[in-house]
């Protein structure tokens, strides 16, 4: 699993479409379309990318972090009953100041959701991850149900909004909706996509989540006046990313601004791996080589596959083969393949579905969740690929078909 430390497959993937190209295996004018289709949706990944990264660099995550894990703390003795022995011991003085883990957890759940919702699912994988998985080592909490909470919901919370996925800024594009009409259409359905996997989560991770804990005092920010610059920022970003106006705009205004405050207040914490160099490549790379196979009648052979109608069971079957897809290839191309045959809003909506709820089982059946377990093991902390697998499993096996229950009933489809 070293997609991300190696340029070997997204420079390969690049170079194979820039080759199809070249070659006149994508005939020019398809390029054209899809340049005009996707240049802006790149340029906004860079910019959000950017965006988070500085973020980050100035301390918001942490702060925002530090901040929930004394929400809803008590002074007194901890808790005994703590299930696994992991918490703090009930030896604690009265006076300390405890928190509780379950509502430490319900917090970790919003600002994933929140962060997924607004930011993107790869901003929660890559930056609440690591602060939330930290948060729980120094805290001696179990971290794995929090790891799993957030790479989980960075995949399932990502169908409100176009921001959210990748997948969905195509689809709007598509559908010319605005942010609030792309709501309307999937806020059932992304209601699900949260509420089910939490649920799991707690039935799976209850025992673990039982118990008190000793909030961590990381210390302030060195340097204030960065961070609220930054705070600032991304307050002012997350309204205007749902506003009407394209997306890219506001991003890169908010990382432009950012580069220049972080030059000038911490020129040094500024490097080229905050550029998103491989997604970019890796994505560039599917575009190009998706539309090639479309160009030579891929979307003819998925016809057949992906059923038709605006019906219960041709919406299921549509999220289905679209949950296969992506984990079989990757959410992305999974989506592009089957885009052309999705023929009516409610049938777009219902192979969001299956893309952005479905990526629970494979590791690469999204980027988020590659990025995830690359920070995961930056940290020492091991996930089964086996264990992730199945429940993975068990979870779009139940969330699925209820997401797409929820859209049909929501669109009054026959």
């Amino acid at each position: 699993m070293k997609i991300l430390r190696s340029a070997a497959l997204p420079a390969a993937l690049f170079l194979a479409g820039v080759g199809m190209l070249v070659s006149g295996l994508l005939p020019w004018p398809d390029f054209v379309g899809l340049a005009d289709r996707t240049g802006p949706i790149l340029l906004f990944v860079v910019a959000m990318t950017l965006v988070t990264e500085l973020a980050d660099e100035a301390g918001v995550f942490r702060l925002v972090t530090r901040a929930l894990a004394r929400l809803g703390t008590r002074s007194g003795p901890a808790d005994t009953d703590t299930g696994t022995g992991t918490h703090t011991d009930g030896g604690t003085e009265a006076g300390t100041i405890m928190g509780r883990v379950w509502l430490l957890w319900l917090f970790v759940v919003a600002l994933s959701t929140v962060s997924t919702v607004f930011l993107s699912l790869d901003s929660t994988a890559v930056l609440v991850t690591p602060v939330v998985v930290l948060l729980a080592i120094h805290a001696r909490i179990p971290a794995l149900p929090f790891a799993l909470t957030t790479v989980w919901l960075a995949n399932t919370a990502s169908l409100l909004l176009p921001v959210s996925n990748l997948t969905n800024l195509l689809a709007q594009q598509r559908l010319g909706l605005s942010p609030a009409a792309f709501a309307a259409m999937m806020w059932a359905p992304a209601l699900v996509g949260v509420a089910v996997p939490a649920a799991l989560l707690w039935i799976m991770f209850g025992r673990q989540l039982r118990g008190d804990y000793t909030p961590v005092d990381a210390g302030s920010a060195p340097d204030r006046l960065l961070l609220i610059l930054a705070g600032v920022a991304v307050l002012l970003l997350l309204p205007a990313l749902v506003s009407g106006v394209p997306v890219v705009i506001p991003a890169g205004i908010a990382a432009v601004f950012l580069l220049v405050v972080l030059g000038f207040r911490r020129h040094q914490a500024l490097r080229w791996s905050m550029f998103p160099w491989l997604p970019l490549l890796l994505t560039s790379g599917l575009f190009l080589v998706v539309q090639t196979m479309h160009s030579h009648g891929l979307g003819a052979l998925l016809v057949h596959v992906a059923g038709s109608g605006n019906g219960l069971a041709g919406l299921l079957q549509l999220a289905a083969v679209g949950a296969l897809a992506a984990n079989g290839v990757n959410n992305l191309p999974a989506y592009l393949a089957l885009e052309p045959v999705a023929g009516s809003p409610v049938r777009l909506a219902a192979l969001l579905i299956g893309v952005n709820l479905g990526p629970l089982i494979s590791p690469w059946a999204s980027l988020a969740t590659l990025l995830w377990h690359e920070r995961l093991k930056a940290l020492a902390v091991n996930v089964s690929w086996g264990w992730y697998a199945l429940a993975g499993l068990a979870t779009v096996i139940i969330v699925l078909p209820l997401a797409v229950l929820a859209l049909w009933a929501a669109a009054g489809c026959p």
